[in-house]
């Protein structure tokens, strides 16, 4: 028996479903059912809850001119989280407890929402100056403290 040539992750089985989805997006095509159904294996109710948050339009990019983008989700009990895509961080406490502390998640729902709303195409646009998107991460940290 052959040994495979390197490991496939969890994390890379995941990209590579975001992506088909992505591409039957692209195409103009339903999301089919089989993604969504190992969507909902991967991330079990979370996958469920991020969807809702996705039809919702609960996904905002906020974009400033230097570049700088962050996510901010409008979660289910009307609060609002920050998410940084770029490193797989949200501010929400299921992130920090099942995530970051107890690592039996790979993502929380706002973040999956936030990959689901890319994927579709569906997130909500706003350009805000870098002093704007400095006071609103300032202000959300102020608000955890």
């Amino acid at each position: 028996m052959a040994a495979p040539t390197g490991p496939l992750t969890l994390p890379a089985v995941v990209e590579e479903l975001l992506s088909e989805m992505a591409a039957a997006v692209r195409d103009g095509a339903p999301i089919p059912d089989e993604h969504l159904l190992s969507l909902k294996f991967v991330f079990g109710s979370s996958a469920v809850q991020a969807l809702d948050l996705v039809d919702r339009q609960s996904v905002t990019l906020i974009s400033s001119p230097s570049g700088r983008r962050v996510y901010q989700v409008l979660g289910s009990s009307g609060r609002t989280y920050t998410c940084l895509a770029s490193c797989h961080y949200c501010s929400c406490p299921a992130f920090a407890f099942s995530v970051l502390r107890k690592g039996d998640s790979l993502v929380c729902k706002h973040l999956l929402a936030v990959y689901l709303s890319q994927v579709t195409r569906t997130c909500q646009q706003l350009s805000v100056s870098d002093k704007q998107l400095t006071d609103l991460l300032s202000a959300e940290k102020t608000q955890e403290a």
